[in-house]
């Protein structure tokens, strides 16, 4: 009987195994297959167009009978949005955390933080929608001559939606700080502040520049905020003039009425390689920062 059993059991942990790493395969292959599909349909939309023409381009209009491919005004639209929503995030992001963890009383910072991150559950949609029509015209009484549709308006909301999770990473990689550092910094004479500033945010610095990369990397690959309140038009604007990003691009083209096969189809694909590849460099370098200042405990 002990020998059923054990066999039995042993059995069971086989399928458990089995299971599990189905799972984790079925992840691997979903975004080898995705990969795939973006290289297949890059390399047929580089067949007809100059790769040369395509990145250094600075003309976007492919809908045209005289056809344009430059995707510098995309790039450009969606790094303007993106540094608009880090200036407003990171700071504020890093700040919140810095209470959270040094600051705030137990009490305080049990309800505080989860009231923090409801604002990561509120849907893009109705962010936009806020931009749109109460944040834009807000900004009409400060700026003259600001657009109905706007990068300015689309990245300040796109920040407040990113600072929950500069926030809450932060604030872990910051409380994780041994209790050691702290009380050696007072017992050398140190204030709170100084505490906070040159011991614990030094000492949690790789934990805090993930946080920064897990929001930027959000803010561009977001979609729905720039494509309600920053609009489509594909210009070297400023930020008070309509842009149009690489996602809303792909959100304006990807309706039934493209064709497939063709090379407006095509162009929905190439530019989510583009912006791929640019989420991609941005977590290479993001591990590379890590790895160089990571501190272990």
């Amino acid at each position: 009987m002990w020998r059923r059993n054990v066999r039995a059991s042993k059995l069971r942990e086989r399928g458990v195994t089995t299971l599990f790493a189905a799972f984790a395969y079925l992840s691997i292959l979903t975004t080898f297959g995705i990969v795939l599909v973006l290289i297949f349909e890059t390399i047929n939309f580089f067949r007809q167009v100059p790769i040369f023409d395509y990145l250094f381009g600075t003309t976007w209009r492919p809908g045209f009978a005289r056809a344009e491919f430059g995707v510098l005004p995309l790039i450009y639209g969606t790094l303007l949005t993106t540094a608009i929503a880090a200036a407003v995030a990171l700071p504020i992001g890093l700040l919140a955390a810095i209470y959270l963890s040094e600051y705030a009383p137990t009490g305080l910072r049990r309800w505080l933080k989860p009231a923090l991150e409801i604002l990561a559950g509120v849907p893009t949609v109705v962010y936009g929608y806020f931009a749109l029509t109460f944040l834009t015209p807000l900004l009409g009484n400060v700026f003259t001559g600001i657009s109905t549709f706007n990068a300015l308006s689309a990245g300040l909301i796109m920040g407040v939606m990113i600072i929950p999770t500069v926030a809450s990473v932060s604030e872990d990689a910051i409380y994780a700080v041994p209790r050691g550092l702290r009380e050696g910094g007072y017992a050398l004479g140190a204030t709170k502040r100084e505490v906070a500033t040159r011991i614990v945010v030094p000492a949690a610095l790789s934990g805090i520049a993930a946080s920064f990369v897990l929001g930027i990397s959000r803010a561009v690959g977001e979609t729905m905020i720039v494509a309600i309140a920053a609009g489509n038009l594909a210009q070297f604007g400023g930020p008070l003039e309509s842009v149009q990003t690489m996602t809303a691009y792909i959100v304006a083209v990807s309706t039934g009425e493209t064709a497939a096969g063709t090379i407006t189809y095509q162009t929905i694909f190439v530019v989510g390689a583009t912006l791929f590849v640019m989420t991609l460099i941005l977590n290479i370098l993001s591990i590379i920062f890590v790895r160089r200042f990571r501190e272990t405990y």
